[in-house]
């Protein structure tokens, strides 16, 4: 999801990211999305610039954007990286800024080589701003981005176990099956976009205007089924990388997600030995 909606620009991330995330005093790693990578024309910001500053600084301290928040700056490596953790191997794509998405050859090279490299006895996770899928009503997925990633799984020949995106401001789980060797994947792709812009997108609707209903087939997409979705509530994604368990919880209010008040909308269970879902 976007860190920041507007520009990226150092004077939005107080009220934007800091203020917002207050009350969440855990680290927060990032890859930026499009509007994170865009700047006001004429602006004497440089694309990424503060995304930069605030997420991949040279030292861990606060940065005059955070104003009066206590939180550090993070030190991730680069705008894309992979993060290395006991039981999930997590690649963070940066899809770029035009409509759409697009992948950069460098970023491309630097892609296959993390798929070869990932080690094969932890999950796999993929992560990268613009969906590959979405039955929302203003976007669609973005074929850009799935011709990229099947490219890079085909000539590795290794899939992920997941793939999560952002970019819609909603929330929707698919079901795609895809071949490797003689074996048959269930992969989950999510979009995770209910993270608190005030303009959720709302999905497709039947031709008599009725709302859709799941499991809903993508036009021409045989191999992909959309089992959940939801576009009306703001909400987070809790997932216990062991097993690969994904919760999708949805909330109405800022003070709600403080008391802890929220309400269960999907859950998925993630076989990694038979790569099936339950």
């Amino acid at each position: 999801m976007d860190i920041i909606y507007k520009f990226d620009e150092a004077s939005e991330y107080y009220s934007q990211f800091y203020e917002p995330y207050a009350y969440h005093p855990a680290p927060i790693f990032a890859i930026p999305g499009n509007k994170d990578g865009d700047v006001r024309v004429n602006s004497n910001e440089n694309s990424l610039e503060a995304f930069v500053n605030n997420f991949c600084a040279k030292t861990q301290a606060v940065t005059p954007d955070a104003g009066d928040i206590s939180r550090d700056a993070m030190i991730q490596p680069n705008v894309y990286r992979t993060l290395d953790a006991p039981f999930v191997t997590i690649i963070g794509l940066y899809s770029n800024v035009p409509d759409g998405g697009i992948i950069k050859e460098t970023q491309f090279q630097w892609l296959e080589n993390e798929l070869r490299t990932a080690p094969t006895d932890k999950a796999l996770i993929l992560s990268v701003h613009h969906s590959p899928f979405s039955a929302d009503e203003g976007h669609s997925g973005s074929d850009t981005i799935l011709k990229v990633l099947d490219k890079a799984f085909r000539q590795c020949n290794r899939l992920p176990d997941i793939v999560f995106s952002g970019h819609i401001h909603n929330y929707q789980r698919f079901t795609r099956e895809l071949d490797i060797g003689d074996k048959k994947h269930e992969i989950p792709y999510l979009v995770v976009g209910t993270g608190g812009h005030w303009k959720l997108h709302p999905m497709q609707k039947h031709n008599n205007g009725s709302r859709i209903s799941v499991p809903f087939k993508l036009q021409d997409m045989d191999d992909v089924v959309l089992e959940k979705y939801c576009d009306d509530r703001y909400g987070f994604l809790r997932v216990r990388p062991k097993k690969l368990t994904g919760k999708f919880y949805s909330i109405t209010s800022p003070s709600e997600l403080r008391n802890k008040v929220t309400k269960k909308k999907d859950e998925f269970d993630l076989d990694l030995q038979r790569h099936r879902l339950t």
